[in-house]
């Protein structure tokens, strides 16, 4: 039976194989290491991310199977749609990541709180200042209404949250996403583990094997399309009938057998 690993922050950046990874709680990988620029680039270059509480060690995961989304696949509905043309938002891309962050932060509804501490906040901010973390922001006029976060490396968009302060906030900023990832013809956006809402997007549980197959290959920056660039993008994209998309014939689709 695989047994939870310590990490050694004194060390150098490493991590167990995934398949070592517990089936209670289910994903978790490890325990400890550091936030620090490179623990973070080498856990995420392996399909690994930290996720814990105030108060808890740093906890690494590796969940089996794996949410996602295929760029190109967001269900883009009617509604969603007619939302958009009656009153299209401005988006922005990585303009307030310290903001963008700090709202993910915040309490929601029915939860006190999000697993996103100070420490975390500073780490990923570290990580922006650096080029690997990324946000896009969805303003109305002045006001920042939604957003999201995440870190990208060579050809993989590792979401890691986003919020909604009106009604479709989020959904535009992913649509924002999926047309920046197919403007740079990003592999895979990962979602990290199963969501109703993002589920009703088009995003879809993979194996764990698949998944890493998409992993990054070199340790390269991504850089975002220009905003303007995005934004014309979507507005094009919401003029299309049916769902919005056609998937891109050279994706080779996961196969579940879950």
């Amino acid at each position: 039976m695989p047994q939870l690993s310590w990490l050694d922050a004194e060390q150098e950046a490493h991590f167990p194989p995934t398949d070592q990874s517990l089936a209670n709680p289910p994903g978790l990988l490890a325990a400890g290491g550091a936030l620090m620029p490179n623990w973070l680039l080498t856990a995420y270059e392996r399909g690994i991310f930290p996720w814990y509480s105030e108060g808890e060690p740093i906890l690494w995961w590796s969940p089996e199977p794996r949410m996602v989304f295929i760029p190109g696949t967001m269900h883009l509905s009617r509604s969603l749609r007619k939302a958009y043309r009656q009153s299209p938002p401005t988006i922005t891309t990585n303009t307030v990541f310290p903001r963008v962050i700090k709202a993910c932060q915040a309490p929601r509804a029915r939860q006190p709180g999000t697993w996103i501490s100070a420490e975390m906040r500073k780490a990923y901010t570290e990580l922006h200042t650096q080029g690997w973390a990324h946000s896009i922001e969805v303003w109305r006029n002045d006001d920042l209404i939604g957003g999201l976060y995440g870190i990208g490396i060579e050809g993989v968009f590792f979401g890691e949250s986003m919020f909604s302060r009106q009604p479709n906030a989020s959904k535009f900023a992913l649509l924002a996403l999926q047309e920046a990832s197919l403007l740079q013809s990003l592999r895979l956006i990962d979602c990290q583990v199963y969501n109703d809402h993002l589920a009703s997007l088009g995003a879809r549980e993979v194996e764990r094997t698949w998944f890493e197959q998409q992993l990054p290959v070199l340790r390269r920056k991504l850089t975002f399309p220009n905003a303007d660039a995005v934004n014309q993008a979507i507005a094009r994209r919401v003029k299309v009938g049916g769902s919005g998309y056609s998937p891109d014939p050279s994706i080779r689709e996961p196969v579940n057998e879950t």
